[in-house]
């Protein structure tokens, strides 16, 4: 029987999509399930909404067990084929909420804050330990699993486990199998969507569209670039501004959103230019908007499922059971994957995490060489590259000093603070971390 262990399994939601999946996928139906947290309320309520899944669109093939806390850690990884790894250590509250208030203080205004800038690198700082735990307990009882990496910052962790442990690892994020669709949709071009072809690299949440033809062949890149142009010097508003005017001045459309990619470079979150926030509709503090919403709305479907236990699923556009299908049947399946860069990007470090074509099959991960990045998207990346390398090396040798030189390589950090306050605001948010982050003390 294949076994699944999912990591972080209180993230009910996402647990039910990729789970839920699994049990729609005729390969993976009749797989052993565990779940593991920490949280033991929110574990339940995820076995008992996923074994209404499998007893509502799978006749209770599955087997589904839990296991809480760490010391049934092992139990849940042992002798696991896949391992989804979906956690988030320190939660909203206290962890989220010290990222995003902390930086205030000294002038920093973010937008989401868990993939770079000042909170993705708290982020990665506080969740590296605990996957130093996750791969020793799997080099010991399931050592040639394939770990499935979810949780943010991406490039950090995916990279982390790539680089310092012997896990096979793959990191998975969800835009891009919407990037070009999401495009068009926005540019008024929903007749190109279908038969599309399209080639995507980069790093995760900054990959580029390098390439976009329609079903014949044609080159869609000249409308793009003409609409993106009059759109955003139209006086409109509309929600995915900076991402049109990546378009504008450097060519190309990446992955993720625009409240996203407002703080991962220096231009668009300024304190000396703060009409640029509402020129560019950037919405800062929107990740905790969106926990509370999330955290709000969790609860009363909570009770609506809980109250007649119907729920369904529908197979979704996650990646996840797709390559379990993939790895089982040996049927090759192509996503976009953040690996290792052996080569695979020229123009960008060998050690990167980038985000690039993959195929998958039944003896592994597969990606695919995509040569030289254009040199400005490359340049845009290496910006980001410089302080996750740092971050990921500060979690490993536990130097202050490393997380000082992460913060200052921070493009938006770097470009509004001082040396002097960068290592401030670090000393701050890593007591203000307490436990999380007692091994940087």
């Amino acid at each position: 029987m294949i076994k699944i262990t999912f990591m972080g399994a209180g993230s009910t939601v996402f647990a039910r999509n990729v789970l839920g999946d699994c049990m729609c996928t005729p390969a993976l139906r009749e797989s052993e399930i565990a779940l593991y947290d920490i949280d033991e309320k929110r574990l339940e309520d995820s076995r008992i909404i996923l074994s209404a899944i499998n007893h509502n669109v799978n006749e209770d093939r599955a087997v589904i067990k839990t296991y809480l806390g760490a010391e049934n850690r092992k139990d849940a990884l042992r002798d696991a084929d896949f391992v989804v790894n979906a956690i988030q250590v320190g939660g909203y509250e206290p962890c989220t909420v010290t990222d995003f208030e902390i930086p205030k203080k000294y002038g920093i205004k973010q937008t989401i804050a868990d993939t770079l800038g000042i909170g993705g690198i708290m982020r990665a700082l506080r969740t590296i330990p605990v996957l130093e735990e996750f791969a020793r307990d799997m080099e010991e009882v399931c050592p040639n699993t394939l770990f499935l990496n979810y949780s943010n910052p991406m490039a950090m962790l995916t990279g982390y486990m790539q680089r310092f442990t012997k896990i096979r690892t793959v990191g998975l994020c969800h835009s891009v199998q919407v990037c070009s669709q999401k495009l068009l949709e926005g540019m008024g071009m929903e007749d190109k969507i279908e038969g599309r072809t399209e080639l995507i690299a980069g790093i995760n949440h900054m990959a580029w569209l390098l390439e976009i033809h329609d079903k014949d062949g044609n080159d869609l890149y000249p409308e793009i670039r003409r609409i993106a142009e009059e759109k955003n010097t139209s006086g409109e508003k509309h929600e995915d501004m900076v991402r049109y005017e990546y378009i504008r001045h450097l060519g190309y459309y990446c992955t993720e959103s625009s409240e996203h990619n407002a703080e991962y470079n220096p231009f668009f979150i300024k304190s000396k230019y703060p009409e640029m926030i509402e020129e560019f509709n950037i919405p800062l503090d929107e990740y905790p908007r969106r926990c509370i919403k999330q955290i709000e709305g969790w609860e009363k479907e909570r009770e609506d499922i809980l109250k007649d236990g119907k729920i369904g699923h529908e197979r979704s556009k996650e990646y996840a059971s797709y390559i379990m299908e993939a790895v089982v049947t040996n049927t090759p399946y192509k996503i976009g994957g953040n690996v290792l860069n052996n080569g695979y990007i020229d123009n960008l470090p060998s050690d990167a995490c980038v985000e690039v074509p993959c195929y998958i099959d039944g003896t592994g991960v597969h990606p695919v060489k995509v040569g030289k990045l254009p040199t400005q998207l490359a340049a845009m990346n290496s910006s980001n590259v410089s302080p996750q390398l740092l971050a990921i090396e500060a979690a490993v040798t536990k130097d202050r000093q490393k997380i000082y030189q992460a913060a200052m390589m921070d493009p938006h950090t770097g470009a509004e603070l001082n040396i002097k306050d960068i290592q401030a605001m670090c000393d701050e948010l890593i007591e203000a971390h307490g436990d999380y982050m007692k091994m940087y003390r």
